[in-house]
């Protein structure tokens, strides 16, 4: 059995409801375990993040899929927190080899959202992981990577509540992206 844990924060719910759906697609992979882990600003004491068994379940997982709105141009201070207190296990090399894909939410269409998946590419590159991209064509007419991500799976929240957005075509982009590392992760055993 393989363990996706999908760890990601979310400012007012998007990212969360984007989350959910990477979750959807991971565990429709038999013999898939999912954990979808919410990243909190009260565990980040003194501008760093602090939760043990948060870093614990993801040592014990086989794949992690990062999540973060892109604020800025760039992951969310909280998400930075978090990937900041991941340190000592790039120090011990503790997540080398597991996979790792990303996903982020912005307002807009582009939103710089690049930027985003960017630096979430490059922390797993840090630990020594296995970046999966989503390996959607851009721009289906079901609406599947509607927004051209090949990095990983965008989704646009414009000004809407976490009810309406992310759109069904995102959340179903986020659905691919899950399936795929999930996919991915049974058919190397891990």
């Amino acid at each position: 059995m393989s363990t996706i844990s999908i760890v990601h924060f979310s400012g007012s719910g998007h990212t969360t409801k984007l989350a959910e759906s990477v979750a959807q697609g991971a565990s429709a992979v038999a013999g898939t375990k999912t954990q979808l882990i919410a990243l909190s600003g009260e565990n980040i004491v003194k501008g760093r993040y602090e939760n043990d068994a948060v870093l614990a379940q993801l040592d014990a997982s086989d794949a992690i899929i990062f999540g973060s709105p892109t604020y800025m141009g760039g992951p969310a201070a909280q998400f930075k927190a978090f990937a900041d207190a991941t340190g000592n296990r790039w120090f011990t090399a503790a997540w080398r080899d597991k996979l790792a894909a990303g996903f982020t939410v912005s307002n807009s269409p582009s939103g710089d959202k690049q930027g985003t998946l960017q630096y979430l590419f490059t922390l797993a590159m840090q630990h020594g992981m296995i970046w999966v991209g989503l390996a959607e064509m851009p721009m289906q007419s079901n609406g599947i990577n509607r927004l051209g991500s090949f990095s990983g799976a965008m989704a646009q929240a414009g000004f809407d509540s976490p009810d309406v957005a992310p759109n069904a075509e995102d959340k179903a982009t986020g659905e691919l992206l899950g399936r795929r590392v999930a996919t991915l992760a049974a058919k190397l055993g891990k």
